[in-house]
């Protein structure tokens, strides 16, 4: 896979064109619509998936939206705009990437006549993929400077290019790591319910020709006990202003994990996940997804029927677990209450 593979775009027709993460690895089915409902249904099913990428999904979204719209009034498309906005916003309660990107375009439009509008919307939705990349491109030089020589890297779900614009946040640090000479191998979890990190990372590694272990996550234990893992690294789908983190069910495991076994873990996340509103992990929504993503792989059921499921999405991993937050602006430590802040209101990228 190349550096610069983009899992979604905008075609020149006025349609979005995205890869559906549901059918890998088996297939590579890509999708083409024009309606801002199936970009919503998109998200919700996981055919596009990672807080990044769903960010940019919900601007395109939005600006389809807005040019379907039959409204000839201005105030009529801000009306359908802001409807199209709370369809999509329903769709993850969890990663704020997707608020925030709604809520960028939202503002724009507020004095703006229809015409303009729709031009409006749609550059700021490419501009929001565009600065995804190019943010995740520093992002990954960041990280990569943290990764010890030699060193045998941990990832749990994906956090690659298939869940973000274009490259990567924990993967894409992965990615510069292994160009920089720092990395020799990845272990990456299974990653249960929905196997991510077996569907979806694994066949990231093989395109980028990175050597890599898959394993179940119950052994990451195990595997790091045995002194083969040098650092964690890890995405997120939003860190609060303590800088708590909300990732994949199973990345609070292996923070504590890491702690005991005095391993480094690092969390890759864009300013766009950080979350200044929400003081701590505790207020973090945590999306209930359908029992069907354990109780079944695929349609086959694994489980007797009837069985009582419980299927968090997310987990929240205390501050004190994570060693640093690698940001496009630089690298935040703790106090996080602090560096975080000053991450998110730096101008210019700032080496930490």
């Amino acid at each position: 896979m190349s550096e610069m593979f983009v899992p979604i775009e905008w075609l020149a027709d006025g349609k979005v064109r995205f890869l559906d993460q549901t059918r890998l690895p088996q297939e590579e089915v890509w999708v083409e619509t024009a309606d801002y409902e199936r970009i919503a249904d998109a998200i919700r099913r996981l055919e596009v998936r990672g807080a990044p990428l769903i960010g940019i999904a919900a601007a395109y979204g939005l600006a389809l939206a807005a040019r379907a719209s039959r409204a000839k009034e201005d105030d009529g498309l801000r009306a359908d705009a802001r409807a199209a906005a709370d369809i999509l916003r329903s769709t993850r309660p969890t990663a704020v990437n997707l608020a925030w990107a709604l809520d960028r375009m939202l503002a724009l439009i507020e004095n703006t006549c229809s015409d303009e509008a729709r031009l409006l919307l749609l550059r700021e939705a490419r501009a929001i993929h565009e600065e995804d990349i190019a943010g995740n491109q520093r992002m990954g030089q960041y990280g990569a400077e943290l990764i010890p020589a030699d060193s045998n890297v941990m990832t749990h779900c994906n956090a690659g290019a298939l869940a973000t614009g274009g490259y990567g946040t924990a993967l894409g640090v992965v990615r510069a790591a292994w160009e920089a000479g720092n990395l020799v191998h990845v272990t990456a979890t299974e990653t249960r319910p929905l196997l991510q990190g077996a569907r979806l990372t694994a066949w990231e590694l093989r395109e980028g020709a990175i050597p890599f272990t898959l394993i179940p996550d119950s052994a990451a234990g195990l595997t790091m006990r045995r002194g083969r893992i040098g650092a964690v690294v890890v995405g997120a789908d939003r860190i609060a202003a303590n800088g708590d983190v909300a990732n994949k069910i199973g990345t609070y495991q292996l923070a504590v994990l890491a702690h005991e076994n005095e391993i480094p873990f690092y969390v890759a996340a864009p300013i766009s996940t950080i979350d200044l509103a929400t003081p701590t992990g505790d207020e973090i929504p945590i999306e209930e997804r359908s029992p069907d993503e354990v109780s079944s792989v695929r349609g086959t059921d694994i489980a007797p029927q009837g069985t009582d499921v419980s299927n968090p999405a997310f987990d929240v991993t205390p501050n004190k677990y994570v060693t640093a937050i690698i940001t496009e602006n630089g690298v935040a430590r703790a106090p996080y209450g602090e560096s975080l802040r000053s991450v998110c209101e730096a101008g210019v990228p700032a080496r930490g």
